[in-house]
């Protein structure tokens, strides 16, 4: 039994193909939506999966080609997160046999399959699937200098195998050990879900995260980009959270914030913690910013803003974040800023042993605070503004 799946996210594919396979169904899938049709023509598939969104020709005009110009009865299924009635009216107006509503389980649309066109008669044994398909799709940009003996690399690659719509790119910063070797092992059998960019030379987080999300922003397909501590401090779970506040909102940015609130589980050595209130505490003196908590390594971006905060090299290599939201300012004026800028408290932040930053580099914040007050000072905003805090 032949499945056509057209939907312009190459990551909401993978997982659909991939269990259909398993099953016994013979899948072909596409993400442009013109060679969809000429694959429609050639590949004479039983049953049709398609994305109503989608550049240049939409879902419903696929239906309109299948049902109207060919003239077929082939069972189509509409995978969206459309939820309009009048676009699900349409398209049951127009023939099809099933509308599925983004997010739902893998699970979920294989019984949908099986029910309109049967299971194979070779049909396999598979395990459910927990997998959700996500309406959008991220990418995560971790930046790694010397990450040999602490990566975690089970807890990403579970975390992908679970969660559809995330593309990871594992940035080394010109390690010195293994990172590189590690990483490419991370990567084998996961190449459309995982990219090793690797820089030769060391650079320091704030060039590794800037190449990355550069590297991230010119692949299709992602609707936002972020970044993510390889040591996971802020965990993957956590970073979902990010996601799902920045989806469900006209926020450009969402920022992880570790302030302290009733049942958070926020655990740091007592020093740095002193340190890190101090340097915080100088951040809102010196540039007239009022944030919680800038220096969280967890972030996500609208992808239609990546240009604009990181196409030039930052001034600073560990205090970046401080400049990402001057530059926001910057160019949007500070009133527009703050409706595009969000803070969203962690439920769980630890530090974890083995961070590069020591506490020579912290004093050594405190300089690169003022060197970016006085580089941004030509456009300095004396409006001391607060994120929302969600």
């Amino acid at each position: 039994m032949r499945v056509l799946v057209i939907d312009d996210q190459q990551l909401v594919l993978l997982p659909i193909q991939k269990h259909l396979v398993k099953l016994g169904y013979d899948v072909k899938t596409e993400t442009d939506s013109t060679k969809g049709l000429k694959l429609y023509d050639s590949f004479n598939p039983d049953l049709v999966i398609v994305d109503i969104n989608m550049p240049r020709i939409s879902g419903l005009d696929i239906v309109k080609y299948i049902r109207e110009t060919k003239r077929s009865q082939t069972p189509i299924m509409i995978l969206s997160g459309n939820t309009q009635d009048v676009t699900i009216t349409k398209g049951f107006e127009l023939g099809i046999n099933d509308y599925m509503k983004k997010p739902l389980s893998l699970n979920e649309i294989c019984a949908r399959v099986k029910r309109l066109i049967g299971a194979p008669k070779m049909q396999s044994e598979v395990k459910t699937s927990n997998v959700l398909i996500q309406e959008l799709c991220v990418g995560v940009v971790i930046p790694c200098y010397n990450e040999e003996e602490r990566l975690l690399s089970k807890a990403f690659t579970d975390f992908i195998d679970r969660n559809s719509g995330y593309h990871l790119c594992f940035v080394n910063d010109g390690s010195k050990d293994k990172t590189l070797e590690v990483l490419y092992d991370l990567q084998k059998g996961r190449e459309d879900l995982i990219t090793v960019y690797n820089c030769e030379k060391n650079g320091g987080k704030a060039e590794a995260v800037r190449l990355g999300m550069l590297h991230m922003a010119k692949k299709e397909g992602l609707d936002y980009i972020g970044f993510l501590d390889a040591d996971l401090s802020t965990d993957l779970a956590n970073f979902d959270d990010l996601v799902k506040t920045i989806e469900h909102s006209d926020f450009k940015i969402v920022s992880g914030s570790r302030i302290s609130r009733m049942g958070a589980n926020i655990t740091k050595e007592s020093a740095r913690k002193i340190i890190s209130l101090t340097i915080n505490f100088i951040i809102r003196k010196v540039l007239s910013l009022d944030f919680k908590d800038t220096q969280c390594g967890a972030k996500i971006f609208s992808k239609d803003i990546i240009e604009i905060v990181f196409s030039e090299k930052f001034v600073t290599r560990w205090i970046f974040d401080v400049e990402i939201f001057k530059r926001i300012t910057q160019y949007f004026g500070l009133e527009k800023a703050k409706t595009m800028l969000c803070e969203k408290p962690l439920r769980r932040w630890v530090h974890v042993d083995g961070s590069k930053l020591s506490m020579k580099d912290s004093i050594k914040i405190v300089g690169q605070l003022v060197q970016i007050a006085w580089v941004y000072r030509t456009k300095k905003t004396t409006d001391s503004t607060k994120l929302r805090v969600v």
